[in-house]
């Protein structure tokens, strides 16, 4: 019976040590959790807000939004995203109540135009998309043109966006190319708007 006893007792002993040990890693694996919740809610706080050049970068849906003076914009990438490339060009106010012709092979860069010069500040008149007189091409590049779009010459404020192997921003009177592999042109359309807009330093 003595023996019994003593089996049942260690039994309940080893039991109850068990379960004390199981509390303790359950509060252990609780709290590792809630610090890895609460570490990312600060990183992504940090992530989604950053400072650039004296104007605040809010991340929103994939998206950049940012302020400066009366101007608001949208982009898909921030300053500290993109590479600078050194360019001379007009600034935004060349723009201002005036048609803005646009020829594109890359509908997301055209976009990241249309949403910062129409949609949100409504800079320019209208966009419109155009064929580039061939004679204005500095690149001597031939593109496939709609033949019902309007033939415009760099008299016009005209921006040329088109996919290359090189990486490159050039004003050419009121032309801007802009040339870039597929997958950057998007980025390097950000770069031309942070420069046109004065983000850029």
């Amino acid at each position: 019976m003595k023996k019994i006893r003593t089996k049942y007792s260690e039994a309940k002993k080893q039991k109850r040590n068990q379960m004390i040990v199981g509390v303790i890693l359950v509060f252990v694996m609780f709290g590792s959790v809630f610090g890895v919740i609460v570490g990312s809610f600060g990183q992504d706080k940090e992530d989604k807000n950053i400072e650039y050049n004296g104007i605040e970068f809010v991340e929103q849906n994939g998206f950049w939004f940012a302020s400066k003076g009366n101007l608001n914009f949208v982009f898909r990438n921030n300053p500290k995203q993109v590479k600078k490339i050194g360019s001379e060009l007009n600034y935004f106010n060349n723009y201002e109540g005036k048609p803005l012709y646009i020829y594109s092979e890359h509908y997301e860069a055209e976009l990241e135009v249309l949403r910062n010069f129409f949609y949100q500040n409504q800079i320019v008149q209208r966009v419109q998309p155009a064929c580039l007189d061939e004679e204005e091409d500095i690149f001597n590049q031939t593109t496939e043109c709609d033949v019902n779009l309007p033939i415009k010459n760099c008299e016009n404020n005209f921006i040329i966006i088109r996919e290359s192997n090189d990486t490159k921003i050039v004003q050419n009177k009121n032309c801007v190319f802009i040339h870039g592999e597929k997958e950057n042109l998007t980025k390097i359309t950000d770069e031309f708007l942070f420069n046109v807009f004065g983000i850029r330093e």
